[in-house]
């Protein structure tokens, strides 16, 4: 599909104010991608992933960036999402050059199916966590599908099959630093925006369930992680909190994880865990370079 760069610049000012709920029923504005039914096998069992991908102009092969959607606690709103990336962020890696393959897991959206990624707790209306965790499950379950997408992505003579970026939000977040632990051909780098699971902000505000839990398994990531990777969570995130994606990391590079964890000041007037929504200059401030550290510039900042 042909659209401008002028285009994409106009509207990612525009894009990245968005909120960023999970499910987006109605058509969005900005690049418009073609659907692609991508084979996946997971938990087990044959999945045909419903996938948006977007391409700049021309032929390729395109730097390519495969992205991970959160995760909404409600079953309705699992099923109802449509759109597993926003537009501005779609804009703003198309600025530099970059294709974007966004899946729709299996249990969201038109893929369907059983909820693979339940982490098997619950919360009490008094904030009370019960069940045990199955978080390495869930996440597991998730990487498996980014996995095969990115198998698939490194066939597509449209790809830049040694340069794939992952990058997810909440959930996704932390399917990319699973993904990018398992030493995926062709993949170089990784970003995480508010990255985990386990978190209620409304029962449990600032603090997740058996986060403990999460630091043993970020631990588990650590010890096999080789490419680059950014880490970003805002100090008002209400599924998290201020110091825990802290004691992530801290885990993470104490079992050899080399990467960036930043903090970034509050997103204005909301829940921090909107970062990636919301939070487009305190985010984009380090995305941008640390992707010039792997030699991605705007195409424009090129000429």
């Amino acid at each position: 599909m042909m659209i401008s760069r002028l285009r994409f610049t106009s509207l990612l000012v525009a894009c990245l104010a968005l909120a960023f709920p999970l499910s987006q029923g109605r058509a969005l504005e900005g690049p418009q991608p073609e659907i692609v039914m991508i084979p996946a096998r997971a938990a087990g069992a044959d999945w045909r992933v419903q996938t948006q991908v977007f391409k700049p102009e021309g032929p390729g092969p395109f730097p390519t960036l495969i992205f991970s959607h959160g995760r909404a606690g409600k079953p309705e709103e699992r099923k109802a999402l449509e759109n597993p990336v926003l537009r501005g962020h779609v804009a703003y890696w198309m600025r530099r050059g970059f294709a974007v393959v966004a899946p729709i897991r299996p249990g969201y959206g038109v893929t369907g199916g059983v909820d693979l990624e339940a982490s098997t707790i619950g919360i009490s209306q008094q904030g009370v966590c019960t069940g045990t965790p199955a978080f390495e499950q869930a996440i597991g379950n998730a990487a498996d599908v980014v996995s095969e997408v990115v198998s698939w992505a490194r066939r597509q003579p449209w790809v830049n099959n040694k340069k794939i970026v992952l990058a997810g939000q909440s959930v996704g977040g932390m399917t990319s630093v699973a993904a990018g632990a398992r030493g995926l051909p062709g993949v170089i780098a990784y970003i995480n925006f508010a990255g985990g699971h386990g978190g209620n902000p409304d029962r449990r505000p600032g603090n997740s369930c058996f986060p403990e839990a999460l630091a043993s398994l970020y631990g588990k990531y650590g010890r096999t992680t080789e490419v680059p990777n950014l880490w970003l969570y805002a100090s008002n995130d209400k599924y998290w909190g201020p110091d825990m994606p802290q004691v992530w990391h801290d885990a993470f590079a104490k079992a050899g994880g080399k990467g960036r964890l930043i903090k970034t000041g509050p997103v204005p007037d909301d829940d921090g865990h909107k970062l990636l929504a919301k939070g487009g200059r305190l985010w984009s401030a380090h995305v941008t370079p640390f992707m010039e550290s792997l030699g991605f510039r705007e195409i424009s900042a090129q000429r």
